[in-house]
């Protein structure tokens, strides 16, 4: 993954490189093999008394303590169990990660990192999401009473998948906030149930979108990258999310400037495009005001098989790439375009560009946003769009 965000970062940056579209070979290989993916999770109470390193362990509590000495720091901070579904041999092994990590000073609160750990699972090495989530309570500020703040850990499947994931991953583990009390007096009634759902509703959605649209995921990847609405009809809540989290991965905010996104928000917003109505009553959805493009439908084969391989970590590096190659063809009309408005050569090259990438609509309406205060540039691109319309290439969209 650290790979496939480098590229965004460098295409973001105007890189004319082109950047490496090849699958990620650790979710290749295990594409290769479908298989179940065992998840686990882990809940810590944290409780950090600069002043008592001591304290925890004068109380006498029977909870798992870390000292100084262990992790080589001068805060004293506890570590102790509050549920887990890992085997009885791996959660301490796990403690002594996430100590050490700790002491170190290398967790900060509300950012989760994603690393691999060696454990006593069947796995052996797995990949962990972990986060420190604090101040959650309101203190007193004379109380002495120590209120232990929370580390999340989720593992499964390997770093780089996991990594791919990190985004619903922070997400669901803000979402744990609105459970959390100092008494865990909820643990079993609400706490460990949302616990356990972690890797179903962090990282199967995209698999279960998959294996729902089959071919006709192209529309729900066109509607992403266009910004066009999209409204669910059915009683399937899942589904609903389901669509809703698949069109946010797949969807390029955070890669472009924020500028960029404010600006296309607004021109969508300004142009009323139709929205597309999916009913999900059938076994098969039906979809009404569907955009589609060349470029999307080129996809479909990649996702297809991605979800006969039962991998999600596969499908969601296939869906990164789908990204990337979207950025790289908006870079590349950008310099088309900075060429064209002195050179009429540059505009032909522009317009077989255009005609080859079989992404015209989303292109074009992402530079037109982009160029609507500079004169010379806006100019090329409405001959562009204009000529476009006219060959019957461009159709007519948000």
């Amino acid at each position: 993954m650290y790979a496939i965000q480098t590229s965004f970062r460098e295409s973001m940056d105007g890189d004319e490189k082109e950047a490496d579209l090849d699958t990620d070979e650790g979710a290749l290989d295990e594409g290769k093999t479908p298989r179940q993916t065992n998840s686990y999770y882990c809940l810590y109470l944290y409780s950090c008394n600069r002043s008592r390193p001591e304290a925890d362990n004068e109380s006498g509590s029977n909870t798992r303590t870390t000292s100084t000495s262990e992790v080589g720091t001068q805060d004293g901070f506890s570590l102790s169990l509050s549920d887990t579904n890992l085997p009885a041999a791996a959660e301490p092994e796990l403690q002594s990660v996430i100590a050490k990590r700790l002491g170190k000073g290398t967790i900060f609160g509300g950012i989760g990192h994603v690393v691999s750990v060696e454990l006593s699972v069947p796995e052996q090495t797995v990949g962990c999401y972990y986060c420190l989530l604090q101040d959650l309570y309101p203190k007193e500020p004379e109380t002495k009473e120590v209120i232990p703040d929370y580390v999340i850990c989720f593992l499964g499947g390997t770093e780089k998948g996991l990594e791919l994931f990190r985004l619903e991953l922070d997400k669901y583990t803000q979402g744990l906030q609105s459970y959390l009390n100092p008494e865990m007096n909820n643990l079993e009634s609400c706490v460990r149930p949302y616990l356990t759902k972690w890797f179903e509703e962090c990282v199967l959605h995209v698999q279960r979108v998959a294996e729902l649209f089959q071919t006709k995921i192209s529309i729900l990847l066109h509607a992403a990258l266009s910004y066009t609405p999209v409204e669910v009809q059915g009683n399937d809540d899942r589904i609903k999310k389901d669509i809703d989290r698949f069109l946010n991965a797949a969807s390029l905010q955070g890669l472009l400037h924020e500028s960029t996104m404010a600006s296309l928000s607004k021109a969508v917003s300004e142009e009323q495009p139709n929205t597309v109505l999916i009913d999900c009553t059938t076994p098969q959805p039906q979809f009404q005001n569907a955009g589609n493009n060349r470029f999307c439908e080129e996809w479909v084969q990649s996702f297809v098989h991605g979800a006969e391989s039962s991998n999600p970590f596969l499908l969601r590096q296939i869906l990164e790439n789908f990204k990337l190659k979207a950025i790289q063809d908006m870079n590349n009309l950008k310099r088309f375009l900075r060429q064209a408005e002195m050179n009429h050569y540059a505009l032909f090259k522009c317009y077989m560009f255009l005609r080859n990438c079989g992404n015209a609509d989303v292109l074009l309406q992402n530079v037109k946003v982009e160029n609507a205060e500079m004169p010379e540039a806006k100019n090329v691109v409405n001959v562009l769009e204009d000529f476009m319309y006219e060959q019957g290439i461009k159709t007519p969209s948000v």
